[in-house]
């Protein structure tokens, strides 16, 4: 018999928002951002999902499924932060005003 490699889950577009919500809520790599993403999935503070609920969406805790899920969370993170510098946001009229 041989043995093959489980397939990697698919994240859907909610699963993505998930991960930008968790990362949103606290800054941090991972694996703090990993302890951030199960306190919000066990306290339903993502559209009152809980785990089974994210596994739905690909989002799954297990030890077998960290290695893909830290790849993808950060994959997911340095899009944004790329995206982030190169549109940074407008300055906010206080800020423009006390330049002026």
């Amino acid at each position: 018999m041989v043995a093959r490699p489980a397939a990697a889950p698919e994240f859907t577009a909610d699963a993505v928002e998930f991960i930008r919500f968790c990362y949103g809520r606290r800054r941090v790599g991972w694996p703090e951002l990993y302890d951030e993403m199960c306190a919000v999935a066990s306290r339903g503070l993502f559209r009152g999902w809980g785990p089974d609920d994210l596994e739905t969406h690909g989002i799954k805790f297990g030890l077998l499924e960290m290695a893909y899920l830290s790849t993808t969370v950060a994959e997911i993170v340095a899009e944004d932060r790329a995206r982030a510098k190169a549109n940074p946001a407008p300055a906010s009229r206080a800020s423009a005003a006390a330049i002026a």
